[in-house]
């Protein structure tokens, strides 16, 4: 159990990076000028959501409890590798590259067509930037699992 926990803290330190080098660094911006707050075909629902409704994300006003949360779901996340990997072909690589799959089809693409999409009217060129973000962090996490998991 304590491989999974430690498994699970390197996962979310990994998915906290990568979410910052992505959304945060390129798709938000340091100072909101990022792609998919300037981007002219951006839907102004979304814009709105991210800068002008009150109150603001949780993540824009005080990211902290967010942090800790993705934190929380690494954890839940290195439980399920911890679960599951045993009946995937051996090596690290190999079964991170399965948990990446899983997490980006299972989570990331299933939160891009229900909230961007659906709610917010996003346009498929920008989703299809988030999927691709989503594919990374997805990677980072699920590489960072496997790495601690398999020692």
């Amino acid at each position: 159990m304590k491989r999974t926990l430690l498994a699970g803290l390197a996962g979310g330190a990994a998915m906290n990076l990568a979410m910052l080098l992505t959304f945060r660094l390129i798709g938000f911006g340091l100072h909101g000028d990022g792609i998919l707050l300037t981007s002219p075909i951006q839907s102004k629902k979304l814009i709105a959501v991210w800068t002008q409704l009150e109150p603001l994300p949780m993540v824009v006003r005080n990211p902290a409890p967010i942090l800790l949360g993705m934190m929380l779901f690494a954890i839940g996340h290195a439980m399920v590798y911890r679960w599951l990997s045993p009946a995937w072909p051996a090596g690290t690589s190999r079964r991170a590259l399965r948990f990446a799959g899983l997490l980006w089809f299972m989570t990331f693409l299933f939160w891009e067509f229900f909230t961007p999409l659906n709610q917010f009217g996003e346009p498929l060129p920008l989703i299809l930037l988030e999927l691709t973000f989503w594919a990374w962090i997805a990677l980072a996490e699920s590489f960072a699992i496997a790495f601690v998991a398999e020692r």
